[in-house]
């Protein structure tokens, strides 16, 4: 499995990693060249769900079709979440009939409730453990730097 983590960089900013040597940065609104937590959360819906419905639009439009999905929303910071999140494809179905249109968002709509599993996550709910240890300060003192493998 992907290791995946944080590493401090500043005043609330932050370098997402993973073990397969991806990177991005991560900070408050007001900082440029970075994305916030939520927006990161909404990246990785859209994502999500733009390769869940990768396969069905590809058999109806061809591996070179282009497509966008557009995420928003906005977040109640009484309760500090966000109660509705909203996704658009922007994808060119001029090509296809009218009820070719209806049949393939059945199966796109269908395709992303089954195996998007950020959607699912999100819809669902799922429980969260955090903990906190002293253990990676440990290893920064002898000398690994606090790196991953």
């Amino acid at each position: 499995m992907t290791e995946l983590w944080v590493e401090r960089t500043g005043v609330r900013r932050y370098t997402g990693r993973s073990s397969r040597g991806a990177e991005v940065l991560v900070g408050s609104e007001d900082v440029e060249g970075v994305f916030t937590p939520g927006e990161l959360m909404k990246i990785a819906l859209a994502a999500c769900s733009g390769m869940s419905s990768d396969q069905p639009l590809r058999r109806r439009l061809g591996d070179d079709y282009a497509a966008t999905l557009r995420v928003s929303g906005a977040a109640d910071r009484a309760q500090e979440r966000y109660p509705l999140l909203e996704e658009t494809l922007e994808v060119d179905l001029s090509g296809l009939s009218e009820d070719e249109v209806k049949r393939l968002l059945v199966v796109v709509e269908r395709a992303i409730d089954q195996v998007c599993t950020v959607g699912r996550t999100l819809k669902s709910g799922t429980e969260v453990k955090f903990e906190v240890s002293d253990e990676p300060l440990a290893r920064r003192a002898s000398g690994s730097g606090g790196r991953r493998p």
